[in-house]
């Protein structure tokens, strides 16, 4: 019996170790990345390019290498706990080449079009456009594994901005910014308090001569180093913990101690930080050194921004600031799938699968998303695990509930996400 082909969309950390896994289950795969390298998101570039994600010079990951290793590949024992992006893009190219990876993958291949075959129902294949050199090729595959993130197209809201067309200094989102060569001596305004927002005016404060931090509803801000120097994700990260959240009071006890501790090192109302939300309710940010620019006056906090002039900023409180050079928003991100052919609906950047990887009303189980989620933690393990149970149901060794149960099982997320 021929092996089932599975078409890998990607050939980041979701689509190495969705190849990876497809052959430990002995499915063919071929996976098709449209740049010319491996590792997406984590791969610096000193211009971003369109489709994939764009990272800046200096980032760390936040999650240590004890947690974000994939499972029969440990990071080496000399890698620093907390890895430079140039790190991780050595872990990845090691792990390729241990698992012979790279022989699967059509580099400067961007797929164009995955739709369903005339005998779908029957068969569940899909029909596969792909472009290489300006040439189109149609193939069939058995499975699609989608791979490709969720940090490729910017969210920009400038609607929310009044006044922005009339501001004559520079504005960009965050996914444009790769060093602080550029601000020496000038004033900026960093918009958003999450990782990429706070590393990014820290970052900036040692070159310019002011950064303003502006936040809409604060954020917990949290060490990489826990108590005795150990990582803080191997320490919070734990089963343990999470088995108490099912319990709603002893969830809010967890959430109330832990803020207490996290104040401890410096206290979020008096940076102008505290948030109104619990803390896990939304994802925490991790930075080390935020506390510090901020008590040295590098660092400004803000509130939300009210309205723009030709060179200054009116914020929520009645404050203004004048002569602004630079606004860098780092407003995050949304997601399409504008290759599948109306099989998966993304409306607010919410999309509806089950567990976060299957399309519940689809005939046959053959197309699934693997890492389309925001983890308190990394996103390698989890891939994994994705990667593992997805495979196992294309060759027929699990199943998956009817598309009712399914469909209730989502909407129970979503009401739990809502709460949150």
């Amino acid at each position: 019996m021929a092996k089932k082909r599975i078409a890998v969309i990607g050939a980041g950390a979701s689509g190495l170790v969705s190849i990876k896994c497809c052959l430990d289950e002995d499915l063919e795969p071929v996976c098709f990345e449209m740049s010319s390298d491996i590792g997406g998101l984590w791969r610096f570039e000193e211009k971003p390019e369109e489709g994939r994600a764009s990272i800046y010079r200096s980032v760390i990951i936040n999650t240590s290498k004890e947690m974000m290793c994939y499972s029969d590949f440990p990071i080496p024992d000399e890698c620093p706990n907390y890895m430079h992006n140039s790190k991780i893009m050595e872990y990845f190219r090691q792990y390729a080449k241990h698992f012979d990876l790279l022989k699967y993958i059509r580099f400067r291949t961007k797929v164009c079009n995955i739709s369903k075959s005339p005998d779908f129902t029957e068969t569940g294949q899909w029909n596969v456009i792909t472009e290489t050199n300006e040439k189109q090729e149609s193939s069939v595959f058995d499975g699609i594994m989608v791979c490709t993130g969720h940090h490729t197209n910017a969210y920009l809201p400038l609607h929310s901005f009044p006044g922005i067309e009339k501001f004559k200094g520079r504005y960009f989102h965050s996914r444009d910014y790769k060093d602080p060569s550029e601000f020496v001596g000038k004033r900026v305004i960093v918009v958003g308090t999450g990782n990429s927002g706070v590393d990014i005016a820290v970052e900036i404060s040692q070159t310019a001569s002011q950064v303003f931090l502006s936040t809409r509803r604060g954020a917990w801000v949290m060490n990489r180093v826990w108590d005795g120097g150990e990582p803080q994700d191997l320490i919070l990260n734990r089963r343990i913990f999470y088995s108490f959240f099912k319990h709603n009071f002893i969830r809010k006890s967890v959430h109330f101690l832990a803020q207490q501790k996290i104040n401890k090192k410096f206290d979020h109302a008096m940076y102008g930080l505290q948030p109104q939300h619990s803390l896990y309710s939304q994802h925490p940010t991790i930075n080390d050194d935020l506390p510090n620019r901020i008590i040295s006056g590098r660092v400004m906090v803000k509130p939300n921004i009210k309205d723009f002039t030709e060179t200054s900023v009116l914020f929520d409180n009645g404050s203004e600031e004048d002569n602004i050079d630079f606004v860098v928003f780092a407003t995050g991100y949304s997601f399409s799938f504008p290759f599948l052919d109306n099989c998966i609906s993304v409306t607010d950047n919410q999309v509806s699968l089950y567990k976060y990887v299957f399309p519940p009303q689809l005939e046959k189980p053959t197309l699934a998303i693997i890492g389309l989620v925001q983890p308190l933690g990394a996103i390698m393990p989890i891939s994994e695990m994705q990667a593992r149970w997805v495979t196992r149901v294309f060759k027929g060794l699990c199943k998956l509930p009817p598309a009712s149960d399914m469909l209730k099982d989502i909407h129970f997320k979503q009401v739990e996400m809502a709460k949150r």
